[in-house]
């Protein structure tokens, strides 16, 4: 596979990946709650489980979680986009900057959302994925860097 036909199919994963995000943010409030199958799944399948877990409900932890890990994929994929055109170094924070624009984007999308409202909170959670995998990208470069020089 050529250079350019790498660089389209990273650019059309990023953008499925953006409207995949956006598809679940304009779910309506009933909608994404009954999508939320997954703790019900969990209860039947582990019925010791507690409905709280440290004084939080479940439920609200598998939803931040999916938060966190959406982002942390977008972070993945716009990275894997931006390293094309830029150093490090830049692209590391204009990436991480691209994910917290897309989850304040996302956030001020569902307050137009039917049962849905927009969450600074969210954006600090799904920033807060992003900012894992640029973690983790910069220690996978350290340790290709220690490797190299050992």
């Amino acid at each position: 596979m050529g250079v350019k036909m790498k660089r389209k199919v990273k650019w059309c994963l990023l953008l499925g990946w953006m409207i995949v995000i956006f598809l679940f943010s304009h779910q309506t409030g009933q909608q994404s709650s009954e999508s939320s199958g997954l703790v019900e799944k969990l209860f039947s399948i582990f019925p010791f489980l507690p409905d709280q877990i440290l004084g939080v409900e479940l439920h609200f932890l598998i939803r931040k979680a999916a938060h966190f890990t959406e982002y942390f994929i977008l972070y993945l994929l716009m990275f894997s986009v931006f390293i094309d055109y830029a150093v490090l170094r830049r692209v590391l924070l204009y990436t991480l900057f691209g994910v917290f624009l897309y989850a304040c984007t996302d956030e001020w999308h569902q307050l137009f959302v039917p049962g849905r409202v927009g969450s600074f909170k969210d954006v600090c959670i799904d920033t807060a994925g992003g900012t894992l995998a640029m973690g983790l990208i910069l220690l996978s470069y350290y340790i290709q860097i220690k490797h190299k020089r050992a």
